[in-house]
């Protein structure tokens, strides 16, 4: 995040005073003189004046990567079984980025900053999105060409996409777009029915070594990449 903001979250001083303190070169970033526009991660070691200063510990965000299991809903209604709140049971305010459906399964974002959400979701026709996705017959060329350039499905054309084979029934699939049931319903235009279907990559996130149910928290490199793409 950029230095005005950071030190507004301590409480310190005001974004505007801050500008004053980074003229007058008075706060440095890991010993190095401050510059206006100047980035930090939550692991620098920011000082005003040679005293260090940190955020306080409620106002840190969270953002977490879970691998949901088959079975749980992303909503944060209580009343919902196999919630994914419920599911997780962070001790803290948390809801889903987005969602994945009940009879899928991989990776998806959960966060208390609005800030991100929103700008998750006004571009979420651009971000990429890579899914693992095993179907009920083999694949055979004409499939993996007809997911590539277009398939009409709710009264639309999907984009256009990157399709390619993993094995027999199998293939991997790249979307920048969000329409409900998307893959299944593209799948099923084809005459393939969906039997596994796995979210491995949201933007630059990556599920990993994850294993379903679990969850980890993002890594400052992570969220940094994360932030300056959108």
């Amino acid at each position: 995040m950029r230095i005005n903001k950071f030190i507004s979250l301590t409480g310190v001083c005001s974004r505007r005073e801050t500008d004053r303190l980074i003229t007058a070169r008075r706060i440095t970033i890991n010993d190095r003189i401050c510059e206006h526009g100047d980035t930090v991660e939550l692991t620098d070691i920011v000082r005003i004046d040679g005293t260090q200063i940190k955020m306080k510990e409620n106002d840190k965000k969270t953002y977490i990567v879970f691998n949901k299991p088959v079975g749980i809903t992303c909503t944060a209604q209580p009343l919902v079984e196999g919630n994914i709140i419920k599911f997780i049971n962070y001790p803290k305010r948390i809801f889903p980025v987005g969602r994945l459906e009940k009879a899928s399964e991989g990776l998806i974002l959960l966060t208390d900053d609005g800030d991100i959400v929103n700008k998750m979701m006004r571009s979420e026709n651009n971000h990429e999105k890579e899914y693992i996705v095993t179907v009920d017959q083999p694949i055979t060329d004409e499939f993996i060409d007809g997911m590539s350039n277009g398939v009409e499905i709710l009264g639309t054309t999907t984009k256009l996409c990157h399709v390619s084979r993993i094995n027999e029934d199998t293939f991997r699939i790249i979307l920048t777009q969000g329409l409900n049931r998307q893959i299944r319903r593209m799948s099923k235009v084809f005459g393939y029915k969906v039997k596994r279907l796995q979210r491995v990559r949201i933007m630059n996130i990556e599920i990993g070594t994850l294993r379903a149910g679990e969850w980890r928290e993002l890594s400052d490199s992570e969220l940094h990449e994360l932030l300056s793409s959108l």
